[in-house]
């Protein structure tokens, strides 16, 4: 399993914690970005800088990532590649997609996407407060709990 970032919109405060996680559990966690990222030095974290232009990075994610792989991304199609391969997305803000609610939040976005293109003002995302940043450590958690835990008693069934 491999944490991927789409990096070039996740908040510096979400990013952060993906360091300490990726540290702390000896997961590995790949940055994408059409820009040069600095990360701390670390076996676990390496980035991926792609060419700059629309969705190159989100495509870069979406050719990688493999059944069971971790995207953190705000992008709503993005995160409905990634369920469709068998990956789960979370968002900064602490939603994880599933098959089982990623319909419905493409749903809401297409629609959403539609009123801005007929003129309608829908305003941008809130910045990200504390209880976001709060929500994400705690779904990450819970999703690394359980992922690792399954990835353990895999390999003990092998052996």
């Amino acid at each position: 399993m491999q944490i991927w970032v789409d990096a070039d919109a996740c908040p510096a405060a979400i990013k952060d914690i993906l360091y300490r996680a990726a540290e702390r559990l000896k997961v590995s966690l790949v940055l994408v970005a059409n820009k040069l990222l600095k990360t701390p030095a670390s076996p676990f974290i390496r980035t991926i800088q792609v060419p700059a232009g629309f969705n190159v990075a989100d495509n870069h994610i979406a050719l990688q990532v493999e059944p069971d792989d971790l995207v953190i991304t705000a992008d709503i199609p993005l995160a409905a590649a990634v369920v469709e391969k068998g990956g789960y997305a979370l968002d900064p803000r602490g939603e994880l997609y599933t098959r089982e609610n990623i319909g419905q939040r493409l749903t809401l976005r297409d629609f959403m996407d539609g009123l801005r293109g007929a003129g309608v003002d829908t305003g941008g995302p809130p910045p990200l407060h504390k209880n976001d940043r709060k929500a994400f450590a705690d779904e990450l958690d819970r999703f690394l709990s359980k992922r690792l835990k399954s990835c353990a008693t895999a390999s003990t069934h092998l052996t």
